[in-house]
């Protein structure tokens, strides 16, 4: 699972002429879902994004996280993410997880990240989407976590 975090001073999503997600200072993040993705994964991703130190301290620091600060969430999926580039010059999708378990695991995310963040923002899965932001920093970071990188639990 991708997530690619953008610092944001303010962030919209617009779907057709309807403004679906908007949010002021926060975080902006574009998620793709890879194929082989569990709630696992998700849970992982949603407490780095929650948990990582990208917003100023008091001396100009990166040193604080959402959790920290109080910022919104903006969450937008975007199976472009997924892509393999590795060769030639037109991008292949086959790493990207089916629309199903990109759409369930999309909602999951979204869950989860409402239940640690008091302001949570979506685009709406599967549209076309215009995404509007300004991009603070800018500061721009790529998070992924595949299934080899989470521990499974330790049988009792």
């Amino acid at each position: 699972m991708i997530g690619l975090l953008q610092r944001v001073t303010q962030a919209s999503v617009d779907v057709g002429d309807e403004r679906v997600g908007a949010i002021g200072p926060g975080l902006l993040v574009l998620l793709g879902v890879e194929r082989g993705d569990t709630e696992r994964e998700a849970d992982r991703l949603v407490e780095r994004i929650v948990t990582y130190r990208i917003f100023d301290d008091a001396d100009g620091r990166m040193n604080r996280s959402l959790a920290d600060t109080g910022g919104a969430l903006l969450v937008v999926s975007q199976f472009t993410l997924a892509a393999d580039t590795h060769k030639g010059t037109r991008p292949g999708f086959s790493t990207a997880a089916a629309p199903a378990d990109g759409a369930r695991l999309y909602d999951y995310v979204v869950a989860a990240a409402r239940a640690r963040v008091a302001t949570v923002a979506t685009g709406r899965f599967g549209a076309h989407m215009r995404v509007g932001l300004e991009n603070d920093g800018p500061v721009t970071f790529w998070l992924q976590v595949s299934p080899r990188s989470v521990a499974a639990p330790v049988p009792e």
